[in-house]
């Protein structure tokens, strides 16, 4: 089922309010860099299409990067003019590799992929639809930046920009998002996606928790963890593998393809109420963040 009808499109999220305050590094601030990658351009990318070997392309120069093996990854990127960028986040000195399109960003709208340094790659986080899902891009970021060994996957223009569904990047297999967490998947990172729902769509609760197949088998014990740690942080949580939820993602293209390899994956939906709330987005990253760290 294609619930872009049920899907929030207003509120911001702010910086999470969880994040316990350090001192002050040289660096940037990734969170904000991601954000405005979001806002300056996601917002008005457009997209074409890209092509089997273009998306592969892509996929593998991540998996390199994933392995550790740099000067292999700028080559393999280069090849479809993506370029790959070492950067230091101000706030936890932690570095990141961030895979960018070097020549057509605006226009080819393929996305971003921030890929942790200095620690073994064990999850990734990913947001399809930023813009869209309004916040689910800071949500993804503080995610990434609060637990070391993870990967931010990030759609690179909005669900709406292609022709029909072309750029719906959880419904489809045929782009560059889908092929690089098939990479990851492939190195069996088990991940959680990121979504938003406006607050009519579920009045009863603040977060849908799906393994990505409603009440099918799955990594349910994941699921029941992260559920657990939202409902400790007073959140009402909709568990697809106990009761009928909408929005339980069972379309979704990348819990597809980790579950046919059974690597857990957690499909998320944030309430806008929620997204939009400093507080509260804060408690909802802590507990995602406690969860990725138990992928080891």
């Amino acid at each position: 089922m294609n619930t872009s009808s049920q899907k929030d499109n207003s509120g911001a999220v702010e910086k999470d309010s969880s994040r316990p305050s350090r001192s002050p590094r040289t660096g940037i601030d990734l969170e904000r860099r991601i954000s405005a990658f979001a806002s300056d351009v996601v917002a008005d990318s457009g997209y074409r299409p890209p092509s089997r070997a273009e998306r592969r392309t892509v996929a593998e120069g991540v998996g390199l990067l994933v392995d550790g093996r740099r000067a292999e990854a700028d080559r393999k990127l280069a090849e479809v003019d993506f370029g790959v960028r070492t950067l230091t986040d101000g706030a936890t000195g932690r570095r990141y590799a961030e895979v960018a399109d070097a020549a057509g960003e605006a226009n080819r709208g393929w996305g971003r992929v921030y890929v942790g340094l200095g620690a073994p790659v064990r999850w990734s986080v990913q947001v399809p639809h930023p813009v869209a899902d309004v916040g689910t891009e800071r949500l993804g970021a503080a995610v990434l930046t609060g637990q070391p060994g993870g990967v931010l996957v990030v759609a690179g223009t909005h669900r709406d920009a292609g022709r029909g569904d072309a750029a719906d990047v959880a419904h489809r297999r045929d782009t560059v998002f889908h092929a690089v967490c098939a990479e990851l998947v492939e190195r069996r990172l088990p991940g959680v996606q990121l979504h938003g729902f406006a607050d009519s769509t579920e009045p009863d609760y603040d977060v849908i928790v799906s393994t990505g197949r409603g009440t099918d088998r799955g990594d349910r014990e994941t699921g029941r963890r992260l559920a657990r740690a939202l409902g400790g942080r007073d959140f009402e949580v909709c568990r697809a593998w106990a009761r009928t939820c909408v929005l339980e993602g069972r379309t979704n293209m990348q819990g597809r393809e980790a579950g046919e390899l059974d690597v857990p994956f957690l499909h998320v939906e944030f309430a806008r109420s929620v997204r939009s709330d400093a507080a509260r987005a804060g408690r909802a990253v802590a507990a995602v963040r406690g969860t990725v760290a138990a992928w080891r």
